[in-house]
C-alpha cells in the first residue's frame, strides 16, 4: 500500500499495537452487518404473514425486500460522499439510531404504504453504514492486520444468511412477524449501547483531501474491482435467488434447505480462511475462488442430477463466495486510497445492482432457456470476473502491495 494510502488516516489514542486484534470493537461492527443485513432478507421469510398483517398480496410483501435494497443503491454514493468529512463514531450511530427507528415504524405499522417507506429509509442507513464501515474496520489496526480486521467486522453477513434468517422465520411462526423486527430494534439499541462503550473515534476525510466523485472513479484499480464485483455476484444471485427452482426442476425437491445449509456452513469456514490469509496474499485468493466457482458451475452443468455433485458444488460456491465481501472490500480499499470511503460506496451500489440483477437476469433465463442454462451463464460471468482480475496485476488486485 502507498505511503499516501497509509498517512491518510494517521492513528489515534486506542488503536492497539501490533499483532493485536480489537476483539470488542470489531465484533460490534460486524453485528452492525448482522442486524443490516438480517433487516434486509428476514421479510423473504415472512412473506405469508406479512401478506395477512399488511393485507396485500405476496408479491406486493415482497416490495418490502425490493424497497430496502433501493434504499441502499440510491443512498450508498451521494450521502457516503456527503458525508465524509463527519467524525465515524457519530456517523456509525446515527445509522443504527435509523435501524431502531425504522423497525420500530415496521414493528408497529399496519399501513403498507407507511411499512415500504420505513424500509425504503432502513435501506438508506445500510447504504451509508456499507460505504463506511471496511474503512473503520481498517482504520482500528496496524498494516499487516488490516485484512483480518475486515475478515472480523465483515462475519454479520455470512452469520446472518446462514442461521439469522432461518432464525427469524421460525421465531416469526412461534411469534408473529411484529415480534422479528421488535427484536431486530431492540438489537440496535443495544448496539448503540456497544459502540458508545467500545469503538473510538476517528475523524472524517480533511475536505482539502476530498477527490470528486468522477476522480476517485477513475482512480487506478477502482473499476476493475467494480467490474469483478458485478460479475461475481450477479452469478451468485442468479443461483441464490433461484436455488429452489433450479433443485426442483433437477430432481431435488425438499432438499433447499440442506443445500443452502452446507452453503452456509462453508461460507463461514471461506470467510475464517480469508482472515488467515488475506493480508499476505489477496491476489490469489481472489483468483483462485473465482477459478473454483467457475468450475463448480462447469461440473453442475455436465452433472446436475447426481446428490453427490450438488452438494459439492455448494460447498464449493460457500467457500469460494463466504469471503467475497472481504476480499473485494479490501480490494476497493487499496485502490481508493484516502478516498476509500467513497470508493467502498461505489462497490456498495455495485454490489446492490448485481443482486437486483441477477433476480432480473435469472427470472428471465427461468422463463425462457430453462434453468439448465444457469450453470453456463455463471461459467461466462465468473471467467469474465477472472479475467478482469488476472488483468489486473498492477492496480486493483496487484501481485504486490502499491
Amino acid at each position: 500500500m502507498s505511503s499516501t494510502t497509509a498517512s491518510a488516516y494517521p492513528p489515534v489514542p486506542g488503536t492497539p499495537a501490533f499483532g493485536r486484534l480489537p476483539w470488542g470493537s470489531l465484533l460490534a461492527l460486524a453485528m452492525t452487518g448482522f442486524i443490516c443485513i438480517l433487516t434486509e432478507t428476514v421479510p423473504a421469510g415472512l412473506l405469508l404473514q406479512l401478506t395477512h398483517g399488511l393485507g396485500v398480496t405476496e408479491a406486493m410483501a415482497g416490495q418490502l425486500v425490493s424497497l430496502y435494497a433501493l434504499g441502499s443503491l440510491s443512498a450508498a454514493i451521494p450521502l457516503t460522499a456527503a458525508t465524509r468529512g463527519w467524525r465515524r463514531k457519530p456517523l456509525l450511530l446515527l445509522c443504527i439510531l435509523g435501524f431502531l427507528v425504522f423497525n420500530t415504524v415496521t414493528t408497529f405499522s399496519s399501513n403498507y404504504s407507511l411499512t415500504l417507506a420505513a424500509r425504503f429509509f432502513a435501506g438508506v442507513s445500510a447504504g451509508v453504514l456499507w460505504g463506511m464501515s471496511a474503512g473503520y474496520a481498517r482504520r482500528m489496526v496496524p498494516e499487516p492486520l488490516k485484512g483480518r480486521a475486515m475478515a472480523v467486522a465483515m462475519v454479520g453477513t455470512p452469520l446472518a444468511l446462514a442461521f439469522g434468517v432461518p432464525a427469524g422465520t421460525f421465531f416469526g411462526d412461534l411469534a408473529g412477524w411484529r415480534s422479528v423486527f421488535g427484536i431486530l430494534s431492540l438489537s440496535a439499541l443495544l448496539l448503540a449501547v456497544w459502540v458508545l462503550w467500545k469503538l473510538p473515534d476517528y475523524p472524517g476525510e480533511d475536505a482539502d483531501k476530498r477527490l470528486p466523485l468522477h476522480k476517485v472513479f477513475t482512480t487506478p484499480g477502482v473499476r476493475p474491482v467494480l467490474l469483478v464485483v458485478l460479475a461475481w455476484v450477479l452469478a451468485h444471485n442468479i443461483l441464490y435467488t433461484y436455488i429452489a427452482p433450479y433443485l426442483t426442476q433437477t430432481g431435488f425437491t425438499g432438499r433447499v434447505d440442506l443445500v443452502l445449509l452446507i452453503f452456509g456452513i462453508t461460507a463461514l469456514l471461506g470467510i475464517w480462511l480469508i482472515g488467515v490469509w488475506i493480508d499476505r496474499h489477496l491476489r490469489p485468493l481472489v483468483l483462485v475462488s473465482l477459478a473454483a466457482f467457475a468450475l463448480a458451475s462447469v461440473l453442475l452443468g455436465i452433472v446436475s442430477n447426481q446428490p453427490g455433485v450438488i452438494y459439492l458444488v455448494a460447498a464449493v460456491w460457500g467457500l469460494t463466495f463466504g469471503g467475497a465481501a472481504t476480499l473485494l472490500q479490501t480490494a476497493i480499499a487499496i485502490a481508493g486510497r484516502g478516498s476509500s470511503d467513497v470508493a467502498q460506496s461505489m462497490l456498495v451500489t455495485a454490489w446492490n445492482l448485481a443482486i437486483g440483477g441477477g433476480g432480473v437476469i435469472g427470472g428471465i433465463l427461468l422463463e425462457t432457456t430453462g434453468v439448465h442454462s444457469f450453470p453456463w451463464v455463471l461459467f461466462i460471468l465468473l471467467s469474465f470476473a477472472l479475467l478482469i482480475a488476472w488483468r489486473s496485476r498492477a492496480h486493483g488486485f496487484p501481485a504486490k502491495r502499491l
